[in-house]
């Protein structure tokens, strides 16, 4: 069981990884061997999983395992009669490690466990838990002392935040109670953050799902090692993330956190889904003075671009004629705003020696990160065309920037040169690929882990050039860690990290000017 120490000090320290089983397929033979190699321990979510045979379980797996009857009053899927609950856990007593008891019903009430049915459980085998709903961090404290009343071995509160950037009131608990039999983060999507930094404050286990990662933010445990390198525990200075609006699974914490780990920087990147950009600011801000785990930086996408812009102190000229900030640098107090999806297409570009000068460019996406690119080809000297799905933000942004703009379901692909994806559509491609000229260049700043984005893989068909997303997405991360850290990506380790299989751009290589004519250098008619 990892000890609880301070953040900030230096003492190796390890968690234990927790695999849930949520799924039949995660109780299979072959799943379990993996599992074993991987986890400390094993959940069975009995209430999804049902009730496995034990002697399978540690046939192959051979860490402890503990027995979880969630019930949906605490976002579980048991809706059962009391005395079937009971029974039930009565019975997993007798071969599990450890059994979990939800706070207070199982305990308190008129449909809790008897003195002498609680006796079968010892505390020793119990973990006491909350999963209910949180208004706020007040309650919080007097809520766990009232579980505390009752012994066990581990304590889980993983309530479900009311208000979305209320998620931190949990690592503030953690950090204050001060106890290595504990584990405190907030449930779903927006709390995700807390559970994965919940161990580096004191929290004994890290829990990951047996299979892929939950919709409801919960990651896999094989996530929480190759993203976020866990179980090993670093000693922590501060804290850096993602700041977006919808949740969702993202490489750029693998690669941040494997360059924290090489470069020896005593950080951490997050995943933090929020609603408003200042008021998460704002309910951060304590983990610095009460836990000693300051944010330092974000990377920030849609919808909070134009919020970044707004709330920092001092801005690059690229952010500010774009109207947003893609990272934003937290440095005692002040707050700088830059832009790096500019300068990475035209990086990106370079590297096919794509001279944008004197070309014909389509921007397809008006957001923070289309405009920004927008900017950069037209001050490089490109004819840009804007293209939205929403005419009316699409007009605003041509009004902002004073380019032109064609609505979405008017656009062609022809005649464009240089063409650059900038919406989240990964799903299919935002235009017939086959109305492409078939030497432009088709650049997209989307994504998908496990296979190109039809996008991608409709101008691989043609035999187009293409700058994946992914390759987009490594070229962010080189220009966003030298802003946020003043270091280097160390490219060669962390490329690796990529899912395997893409093209990869070449080294930088001379230019190629554009073959469409100057309209500056032809004669009048």
């Amino acid at each position: 069981m990892a000890r609880m120490v301070s953040a900030n000090g230096s003492a190796g320290r390890r968690a234990r990884l927790v695999a849930v089983v949520t799924t039949p397929a995660g109780l299979s033979t072959a799943r379990l061997q993996t599992l074993n190699d991987i986890a400390d321990d094993l959940e069975v979510r009995a209430d999804l999983v049902g009730d496995p045979d034990p002697r399978h379980l540690r046939r192959h797996f051979t860490g402890s395992l503990t027995y979880t009857l969630r019930t949906r009053r605490q976002g579980g899927a048991f809706e059962g009669e009391p005395a079937e609950r009971r029974s039930r856990l009565l019975g997993a007593a007798a071969q599990y490690d450890l059994v979990d008891l939800e706070w207070p019903n199982d305990l308190q009430g008129p449909d809790c466990l008897t003195c002498h049915q609680l006796s079968a459980i010892p505390a020793p085998r119990r973990r006491i838990s909350w999963q209910g709903t949180a208004d706020g961090g007040a309650d919080l404290p007097a809520r766990f002392a009232a579980m505390a009343a009752e012994p066990a071995a581990l304590y889980l509160l993983a309530p479900r935040c009311a208000d979305p950037d209320s998620a931190a009131a949990m690592p503030l608990l953690l950090s204050g109670l001060g106890r290595s039999d504990v584990t405190a983060f907030a449930s779903g999507p927006e709390g995700t953050w807390t559970r994965i930094l919940a161990p580096w404050l004191g929290a004994p286990v890290a829990f990951g799902l047996a299979g892929p990662p939950g919709a409801d933010g919960t990651p896999g445990v094989e996530q929480l090692k190759s993203d976020y390198g866990l179980p090993e525990l670093p000693a922590l200075r501060g804290l850096y993330g993602a700041a977006r609006g919808a949740p969702g699974r993202s490489l750029f914490p693998r690669l941040q956190n494997a360059a924290f780990r090489e470069l020896g920087l005593p950080a951490l990147y997050l995943p933090f889904p929020i609603a408003s950009l200042s008021r998460f600011l704002r309910r951060v801000a304590p983990l610095g003075e009460r836990a000693g785990l300051p944010l330092r930086g974000l990377t920030v996408s849609a919808p909070h671009r134009e919020d970044a812009l707004d709330l920092a102190d001092t801005t690059s000229p690229l952010a500010r004629s774009s109207g947003a900030v893609n990272v934003l640098r937290l440095d005692a107090g002040h707050r700088y705003g830059d832009d790096t999806d500019s300068a990475v297409a035209l990086r990106a570009l370079a590297r096919l020696g794509i001279d944008p000068a004197g070309r014909t460019a389509a921007v397809i996406g008006c957001g923070g990160a289309g405009r920004s690119i927008a900017v950069a080809l037209h001050r490089a000297g490109a004819q840009v065309t804007l293209v939205n799905r929403d005419p009316i933000r699409g007009r605003k942004a041509a009004e902002l920037l004073g380019l032109p703009f064609v609505p979405l379901a008017a656009f062609s692909a022809g005649g464009h040169s240089v063409l650059v994806h900038a919406t989240p559509l990964v799903e299919r491609a935002p235009f017939p690929v086959a109305d492409a000229d078939p030497d432009a260049v088709i650049l997209e700043l989307a994504y998908r882990g496990d296979a190109p984005t039809p996008l991608m893989a409709a101008a691989r068909a043609r035999g187009m050039r293409t700058v994946d997303g992914l390759e987009v997405l490594l070229l962010e991360a080189q220009d966003q860690l030298r802003i946020l850290t003043g270091r280097q990506l160390p490219v060669a380790s962390v490329r690796p990290l990529l899912p395997s299989g893409r093209p990869l751009l070449p080294p930088v290589r001379p230019l190629l000017p554009s073959t469409c004519p100057d309209p500056a250098s032809e004669e009048a008619p």
